[in-house]
């Protein structure tokens, strides 16, 4: 099988590495396929891989007495088993796709191994571990600050800046888990999203129909995560 090419991946840490950097783990990358509602890791377990997402969604999960509630969401701009690169085996939450896709796996004991190698590789991950945890602490202020509405339209905006197209496959009670709120209180959201003309629902699809709509409803909700993303991880570090 051949190996990837770092011209022609799309995860964005992958490609954002320096050529020696992405030759450690490039020996290691197998491809495998995001199946819908897929358990990638299960919370408090072993992480036994770290994975590149090239296509798809996948959302952090914490099990709450109310249920799951989606407290992260990683896409082709991130890893999945992001714990290993801070010396840690397990991660407190479950990572399950949301969206169907692709990516690039290496076990864990071989990506250890590479970061331990590259200080330049530990230092872009730390990177990145710096924007998730920004991510997470925006969806905490969200959760506490802002209308069922106004968090609605960030998950979106966050939701479609990670897909192709504008036709995003969200039902409502994936959207309910999202929100860490009841059914009724999504379809009211939902409504107030759709009578502004901001999107459109059908039976398990939400389209887009305007981005700057939604992300003037979301205001300083989202943002914050995206933009730290860009500055942290513009450029390549250099190789050791």
């Amino acid at each position: 099988m051949a190996q990837p090419q770092q011209s022609s991946v799309r995860n964005r840490l992958l490609a954002g590495l320096s050529p020696a950097d992405f030759e450690r783990l490039q020996p290691h990358l197998q491809p495998v396929s995001l199946d819908l509602r897929e358990v990638m890791l299960d919370a408090k377990g072993p992480i036994p891989h770290v994975t590149f997402i090239e296509r798809g969604i996948a959302s952090a999960l914490a099990n709450t007495s109310e249920g799951r509630i989606e407290v992260g969401l990683v896409g082709s701009e991130g890893m999945i088993g992001l714990p290993v690169v801070l010396g840690i085996d397990r991660s407190p939450y479950a990572y399950m796709v949301q969206g169907v896709g692709e990516g690039l796996r290496i076990s864990a004991g071989e990506f250890r191994a590479a970061v331990g190698e590259s200080p330049s590789l530990q230092a872009r991950l730390l990177r990145y571990a710096h924007v998730l945890m920004v991510q997470k602490a925006q969806t905490a202020f969200a959760n506490a600050a802002f209308t069922v509405e106004v968090r609605l339209a960030r998950w979106i905006l966050m939701t479609h800046d990670r897909t192709e197209g504008d036709e995003l496959l969200l039902t409502h009670d994936f959207l309910s888990m999202m929100l860490g709120v009841r059914r009724p209180g999504v379809t009211v959201a939902v409504q107030v999203l759709e009578g502004n003309r901001l999107i459109r629902a059908t039976r398990g699809r939400i389209t887009v129909l305007d981005r700057d709509g939604l992300e003037a409803v979301a205001d300083d909700a989202y943002g914050l995560a995206e933009s730290e993303y860009e500055d942290a991880l513009a450029e390549p570090e250099s190789a050791e």
